[in-house]
């Protein structure tokens, strides 16, 4: 397992309360999670992430439980894999983030070998679906378009 891309500096063991929501725990709209099993995938997807001046971590859906609250970012990219399950372990932590966020961040994008959200957990988070196999031209402007919306 790839070592958490996380700065030094997080404190592993934080998790969300309800005092972080009264301070205003705001999400980092220059930080991009990236999920999913296929590392080869998260590395493009991570690539195009860049080219719009974004900070990405890649991490496996495991890994990602764990970094989501650390890093509260505003946008996550989901790779569904093979059946749109493979992140569904990840949807928990983002429906936490989203109820003590004002403005229902993180966006999500799901990454779907099927076309869409369905059969995955995810289906009632996703804010978008880009369809595998998938390129930059189509992924980029998802990423720019739903970072643009969270700024206002």
């Amino acid at each position: 397992m790839a070592a958490s891309r996380v700065e030094p500096g997080f404190d592993e063991n934080r998790t969300l309360t309800d005092r972080d929501a009264a301070h205003g725990l705001a999400p980092d709209l220059s930080r991009v999670l990236v999920a999913g099993n296929s590392q080869i995938t998260r590395i493009v997807v991570s690539k195009i992430v860049v080219r719009s001046g974004l900070k990405p971590v890649s991490e496996c859906p495991v890994s990602a439980l764990r970094v989501l609250p650390l890093m509260f970012p505003g946008l996550v990219i989901l790779d569904g894999g093979p059946d749109n399950r493979d992140c569904d372990g990840v949807v928990a932590g983002i429906e936490a983030l989203r109820r003590i966020s004002d403005r229902k961040l993180p966006a999500v994008i799901l990454l779907s070998g099927r076309g869409g959200a369905a059969g995955s957990a995810a289906s009632g988070i996703v804010d978008a679906v880009v369809t595998k196999p998938f390129t930059t031209e189509q992924l980029q402007p998802v990423v720019d378009r739903l970072l643009k919306a969270a700024r206002r």
